[in-house]
């Protein structure tokens, strides 16, 4: 059922993973969807496969988001869905945490997400839905992951605030996370296939259902989200993670 007929998307970090699968879901509903991304080579390739449109955009970078911003309001106008999905992880334990490090992610899971809905406000239609990627990091005290894990507590909050904020103008705001999903991201924290493969064996233990969440599962999350039938939902969190976080101790 195509229900999100004419309705306009942005999907922040919309070349692989979760937003590349995110854009798929929206556009099969109908939406005229955007992606983002840093990378021009996987923002083509996401074009080609998904028939979307491509924005190169680097949301840790101001000036690149009213970039953004001004070529989607001369190319569509108003926007009636934005997927803030763009983030990075990497892990540290505390002893030996760089500024970098620190730096690195806080610009791009908070600063980067509040200031593209801030700067893409004026161009969003009333009644829109923000979703906002979070993760269950924030409430499980993974170890060597402090770091992330307040980056995405961080954006949980700004979920509840902004809700606040833009209920005048009915613009419904709320968050997704994530348990372990199936994508590319493991590949890109520097550890070997063997490692990722033995990681994902010990927490698919923890998992009541058993594996990972395949990206296509958040997508349709994300989705319902941003329809009408989550109409009256907004400042609330979702939790997709196959049960590991209610799993029981013993």
């Amino acid at each position: 059922m195509k229900n999100l007929e004419n309705k306009v998307a942005i999907v922040t970090g919309g070349n692989s993973g979760i937003g590349f699968a995110t854009a798929a879901e929206l556009s099969a509903k109908g939406a005229k969807v955007i992606v983002t991304g840093r990378n021009k080579e996987s923002l083509a390739q996401a074009e080609a496969e998904l028939q979307v449109t491509g924005i190169q955009a680097d949301q840790t970078d101001l000036k690149s988001i009213d970039s953004l911003v001004e070529k989607v309001s001369s190319q569509f106008g108003k926007v009636d869905i934005v997927f803030l999905n763009a983030g990075t992880a990497a892990f540290a334990p505390l002893d030996s945490a760089s500024e970098e490090h620190f730096d690195s992610i806080m610009n791009v899971n908070v600063k980067g997400v509040y200031f593209t809905v801030q700067k893409l406000l004026p161009i969003l239609n009333d009644g829109a839905s923000i979703i906002l990627n979070t993760s269950v990091n924030a409430h499980l005290g993974m170890p060597n992951s402090s770091v992330y894990a307040a980056s995405k507590a961080a954006v949980l909050s700004l979920n509840k605030v902004f809700a606040v904020e833009l209920a005048s103008r009915k613009i419904r705001v709320n968050a997704v996370s994530p348990g372990p999903v199936e994508t590319p991201l493991y590949g890109k924290l520097g550890l070997a296939k063997e490692e990722v493969e033995g990681f994902g064996a010990v927490l698919g233990e923890k998992i009541l259902l058993k594996r990972f969440a395949q990206a296509n599962e958040i997508a349709k999350t994300v989705s319902f989200l941003a329809s009408d039938d989550a109409s009256f939902i907004t400042g609330a969190e979702i939790v997709v993670d196959g049960g590991l976080t209610v799993n029981a101790v013993v």
